[in-house]
Order: structure tokens, then C-alpha cells, then sequence
């Protein structure tokens, strides 16, 4: 189900830029805390706590007056400035529980305590200017809980809080409004609109309860807070969006507009046309820049593999040219004269034709092997062991020709794979022999730190003329066309060095002193697995 879900949102997702996206992220961030606020009850439960936080002010205030007020009270005296003990709300929508609308006082057999009805009627001037301006109700009850009045005795004691509050512990508790009315349409959003905050505060004489103050009030309602605080609502608005803007801006120009350049840069690349690489700007994020560096490389590599193909086709085709052009001549020659020629002369006109043949057949092969090793990939897995491939090499090369290694104790095994290291010796050794050298040496060593070996090839053949050393690692560039050389042997070898993450390079100093060809192989090896010290 999940999966016909995705499919179904992939298949009608609409088409949409950097831009928006980013935008659209951006904006729905900034929306997020007003819909906490919203739906999570944020702002409402803000509201009670407030409301809570003004009874419990009040409530202490009163207490304290009622205190001092109270028939027999020792005289009033002020506290430590540094004995503070603050009060902080408690009430909370999400886990209060909500209690029933309280309930009438019940009928009481004793009368209120006589000192409290003292205190009531002097609190009651008080209480009244208090409840004109915070709409609280405050009643005093008496050290038994009931309610400090004249009239009949009425008791309050059964209230939790009331309980709480004899017991000299303030408590605030949320109750139903029986006599809530809703005012707006949209007033059934508010959930603390139809209830009530109610606090009760001990009033303590002389280390004693002597009788409990009752507050209550409506904390204020969601939309009339919303709107009496609509000028902090509208500048914080205004103030994320501004933000949200320069955010914008900020992933815009650290983004998008790098991303578009390199866009235009890819399409231009892709067509073939030959533009600058543009730099990245200072303001794009490293990875962008990052990414930039990449591009520049891989154009870089691009260009470089055009122009390889380029010289390539054209020296392919001068070299496919000449012996066409060959058999092609002797075809005509024997077409035209082929019945009034000599025997001897045909059979050298066909020969000179087999030999052209044969050579395309050999540059054929060779260009296989070369386009095997330009597009072989490295395995990262694969191990090939020096000694045990020169040693190969050493007893097939038999009398006449000596291969010598000289390889670093313990070394390790060479990451490449091993026919790919078979190719490259067995080409350097057949290049060697075809030059007139008599003896060949492998000297192999590892690079501290590098996790590379330093292989060096020295031969004792003639050498390679001055004029020749820059130019033969290129396709079909040789010395030895009259005796069959492709021109492909270095190349190819070249190829197999490079799939394996390693270089080659002809050293133009001499071999030990003695003349003769050298060349630098650098292989990666695998430091964590070890072949045999020496051959």
C-alpha cells in the first residue's frame, strides 16, 4: 500500500526549481511555530498559566492583609530581602484534569469562626476595589472551611484545593463554567473558554492556619488574547518573513544561482562549444565550490580525451592508409597485368600484399588490447605478485636473455590485477628484447607513507635516441615499422598503469651508467598482504 502511495505521489509530483523548493522548505519552517501555537494549545496554555500567575498575586496579597488584619494577630513585621519564595504556575491543559463547575456551599450546623468575620468585613473594601479591577471572585473561609459571611453557615471544606489550603499548601485547580456563553462563532476553538482558574490560599497567623482566601476567575479567551496582543503577533510576522527573505536570499546566492551556472556550463559542455569554466562564487556553500573544482576537472579530462581521440584517428588512419593503399595498388596492378606478369614477379606482388594484410591483422589486435585497457576498471580487490610474475617471465625468456629482480623484503602485493601486471612486464621485456638488450632488471622499493611501490625497469640495449623520448608513449609512434613494430606497445601499457591507479614514465637519465632504456613504474600496493621477499 506504502509502495502504490509513492508511486501514485511520483507519478503526479510536479516539476519544481531550487527556488521553490528551497522557498517553499523555508516558509513552512517559519509557519511551524504558529501552528504549535494553534493546534498544540501554546498560546492558550500561556493564557491560563498568566491567569493563575494573577490569582496567585493576588491571593498572596489579600492573605497577607487578611494576616494583618486578624483580631489578635501579632503586630506585622517585614521579611528577610533575601527570603524569596517564589510560586510558579502549575496548571497545564494538556494533563490538569478538569474538575466539575464548583458546587453551592453546603449547609453548616456550626457558626463561621467569629475572629474570621472580623477579618472578612475588614478585608471586604479591599476584595471589593481588587474584584472590580481583575473580575476575580475571592471569598474567606474560616479555619474549618466555612465561608466567612453573615447569614446562614455555609462550608466550602469539601473542596480539594480547600483541603489542600487548610492543610497550609496553596493549590490551583481548573473547573467547569456553568455559566459560560459562547460570544463568536469561532469561540468553540478556544478550550479553556468554558473553564474556570481557581486558587485558594492559606491565610497563616502566627505560624497558623487560621483561614483559607478562594479565588477564582475565566482565564482570558484565545481570540481576545490574539488580538489583544495582535501588534507583538503582527512584527513577529513581519519579522520571519523579513528573516525567511534573507534566508532566501542567503541559499540563493550560496545555491541556486551556482547550481544555474553550472548548469549552463554542462549544456554548453555537452554541445560541444568551448567556454570557460566559470569560477565558483565566494558566497556558494564548499560543497558547491567543491563541486565546481569536479567540473573544472572532469572538462578538463573531457578536453584532454577529445583531443587523445582526435591525434588518435588521425594516426590511425595513416596507418590503416598505407597498407590499403598497398593491396589496394597490388589488386590493380594484377588486375590490369596480372596475365602477362612474370610468375616470380606475381608471387612478390601478392607477398608485398600479405604482409600489409598481415600488418592491418597485427594493428587490429593491438588496438583491441588498447581499447580493453582504456576502458578496463580497476578492481580494488585484485592482488597480483611482482616476484611470482617475473619469475614467470625469467623461465620462459630461457637462454640468450636474463631477467633480474631486486624487490624490497617483504613486498607486498601489488593492488592490480595480475594478468593486467603480466601485460605490462611481459610488454617491457618484448620491447627490451626487440631493441637488442641482452638483460633486463626489475628494482622494486615502497615509498614510506605513500602506500606505493617504486618500480624502475632498466634495460642494457641501445637506449632511446633523444629526438624519440617524448614521443613514445604515442599511439603508433615506433622505430621499428620495417620490422613489424605496431607502435602500440607503450600505449597499451600505459592504459593497463592507469586503470590500476598507478603512472609510468620513461626516466631519460641512463641505466646504471651503462646506456640502455628506463623507465619509473609507481603501482598502489596492498600493504595488508605480503608475497615473497624475493625471487
Amino acid at each position: 500500500m506504502i509502495r502504490a502511495a509513492k508511486e501514485w505521489l511520483k507519478a503526479r509530483w510536479p516539476r519544481l526549481s531550487l527556488r521553490t523548493i528551497v522557498f517553499a522548505t523555508l516558509f513552512t519552517v517559519a509557519a511551524l511555530p504558529g501552528i504549535a501555537a494553534m493546534f498544540l494549545r501554546v498560546y492558550e496554555n500561556t493564557l491560563v498559566r498568566q491567569t493563575e500567575a494573577e490569582l496567585v498575586a493576588q491571593g498572596a496579597a489579600l492573605a497577607a492583609a487578611a494576616a494583618a488584619q486578624w483580631p489578635g494577630a501579632p503586630p506585622a513585621t517585614l521579611p528577610d530581602r533575601q527570603d524569596l519564595v517564589p510560586e510558579v504556575p502549575t496548571i497545564d491543559l494538556s494533563s490538569t484534569p478538569i474538575l466539575p463547575e464548583r458546587p453551592a456551599p453546603s449547609r453548616a450546623s456550626a457558626a463561621p469562626d467569629p475572629q474570621a468575620l472580623v477579618a472578612a468585613r475588614a478585608l471586604a473594601p479591599v476584595a471589593a476595589r481588587t474584584r472590580q479591577v481583575t473580575l476575580s471572585a475571592i471569598l474567606l473561609l474560616d479555619r474549618q472551611g466555612l465561608v466567612a459571611a453573615d447569614g446562614d453557615a455555609q462550608s466550602l471544606s469539601d473542596l480539594p484545593e480547600v483541603r489542600a489550603a487548610l492543610a497550609g499548601r496553596p493549590a490551583t485547580v481548573l473547573r467547569r463554567n456553568g455559566d459560560y456563553r459562547a460570544g463568536y462563532d469561532f469561540e468553540w476553538l478556544s478550550r479553556a473558554a468554558a473553564l474556570r482558574v481557581h486558587h485558594a490560599r492559606p491565610v497563616i497567623v502566627d505560624g497558623r492556619v487560621v483561614g483559607v482566601l478562594l479565588l477564582s476567575r475565566s482565564a482570558r479567551a484565545l481570540f481576545k488574547g490574539i488580538y489583544a496582543d495582535r501588534g507583538k503577533i503582527a512584527f513577529g510576522i513581519v519579522a520571519i518573513f523579513g528573516v525567511l527573505v534573507v534566508l532566501s536570499g542567503v541559499l540563493t546566492r550560496g545555491i541556486v544561482r551556482p547550481v544555474e551556472a553550472l548548469a549552463r556550463a554542462s549544456r554548453a559542455l555537452a554541445s560541444g562549444r568551448q567556454e570557460d569554466i566559470p569560477e565558483p562564487p565566494r558566497t556558494a556553500a564548499t560543497e558547491i565550490q567543491a563541486l565546481y573544482t569536479d567540473f573544472a576537472r572532469m572538462a578538463e579530462a573531457i578536453e584532454r580525451r577529445s583531443r587523445y581521440l582526435r591525434d588518435f584517428a588521425h594516426a590511425m588512419s595513416h596507418e590503416f592508409k598505407t597498407p590499403l593503399s598497398g593491396i589496394r595498388g597490388t589488386l590493380e596492378i594484377l588486375a590490369d597485368h596480372g596475365e602477362t606478369m612474370a610468375p616470380e614477379e606475381r608471387r612478390r606482388f601478392l607477398a608485398n600484399a600479405d604482409a600489409d594484410a598481415a600488418r592491418l591483422t597485427m594493428l587490429t589486435a593491438r588496438l583491441l588490447e588498447l581499447a580493453r585497457a582504456d576502458l578496463g576498471a580497476n578492481d580494488p580487490a585484485a592482488r597480483a605478485d611482482l616476484a611470482d610474475v617475473l619469475r614467470r617471465h625469467a623461465d620462459a625468456c630461457g637462454a640468450g636473455f636474463a631477467v633480474a629482480a631486486d624487490l624490497a623484503p617483504r613486498m607486498p602485493l601489488l593492488a592490480m590485477p595480475e594478468a593486467a601486471l603480466d601485460a605490462v612486464v611481459g610488454a617491457l621485456i618484448d620491447n627490451a628484447r626487440q631493441a637488442g638488450a641482452q638483460r633486463i632488471a626489475f628494482t622494486a622499493r615502497i615509498v614510506a607513507g605513500t602506500g606505493m611501490a617504486h618500480i624502475t625497469i632498466a634495460d642494457d640495449g641501445p637506449g632511446i635516441a633523444p629526438s624519440d623520448r617524448a614521443r613514445v608513449f604515442e599511439p603508433f609512434f615506433t622505430t621499428r615499422r620495417a620490422s613489424g613494430g605496431s607502435g602500440l606497445g607503450l600505449p597499451i601499457v600505459l592504459s593497463l598503469v592507469d586503470a590500476a591507479g598507478g603512472e609510468l614514465q620513461l626516466d631519460e637519465s641512463e641505466a646504471d651508467g651503462e646506456g640502455g632504456a628506463r623507465f619509473v613504474l609507481t603501482v598502489p600496493v596492498a600493504a595488508d598482504r605480503f608475497g615473497p621477499a624475493n625471487v
